[in-house]
């Protein structure tokens, strides 16, 4: 597994990266607060209805366009729990097709010592002097990661659409904030009508 910031010759125009520890364990949060709440078993999340969920979020729209997305993981942890699909093995070179285009996966993996973010916040800021590379949606983990994150899109021209996600409003930037939690409840199932009879 690749321990570098990811690389390739040819990105696509669309790149979601996320901390996949940290989706991981905001949809488990997530899942036992609203299975109290609704009072319902709420399925794992659909990997792909999340991924067309933050591409819309960050701007895309119906039409024949490639994304690439990329988990970036600690290493030993060989899947998701709370996703499916969830083997990073499994999922890694996998595609998919839907309204907004074709989606890519690749899987990145990093030493916990790592500090949780450099291989990601490493990645964005590579992404950011791709040419090729028009809109960018990352998810970041914790407060710090989203600093360095925040920080390494300081530099991304102008014409790159970027978008952060985060549970809550953060710190702004030169980019776009949408709150990931809208998207990880489309993809456990849980409904707008479900909530609003709590």
């Amino acid at each position: 597994m690749n321990e570098q910031p990811v690389s390739d010759s040819q990105w696509c125009e669309n790149i979601i990266i996320a901390n996949a520890d940290f989706i991981d364990r905001v949809a488990f949060d997530l899942t036992v607060n609203f299975e109290r709440i609704i009072g319902r078993r709420i399925p794992r999340a659909d990997m792909a209805q999340w991924v067309e969920c933050v591409a819309m979020d960050g701007g895309l729209r119906p039409g024949q366009h490639h994304t690439q997305v990329i988990l970036v993981h600690t290493r030993g942890h060989r899947q998701m729990e709370n996703f499916s699909p969830a083997e990073y093995d499994s999922l890694s070179g996998q595609a998919f097709s839907g309204p907004l285009g074709e989606f890519v996966f690749t899987t990145v993996c990093r030493e916990p010592q790592a500090g949780g973010g450099d291989v990601l916040t490493d990645s964005v800021a590579l992404l950011c002097r791709e040419p090729q590379v028009r809109r960018l949606m990352v998810v970041p983990d914790d407060q710090e990661e989203y600093e360095r994150v925040r920080r390494a899109l300081a530099h991304a021209p102008e014409e790159l659409r970027a978008t952060l996600f985060a549970m809550q409003p953060m710190a702004g930037g030169n980019y776009r904030q949408e709150i990931l939690g809208y998207s990880l409840m489309k993809a456990l199932g849980i409904s707008a009508d479900e909530i609003k009879t709590y």
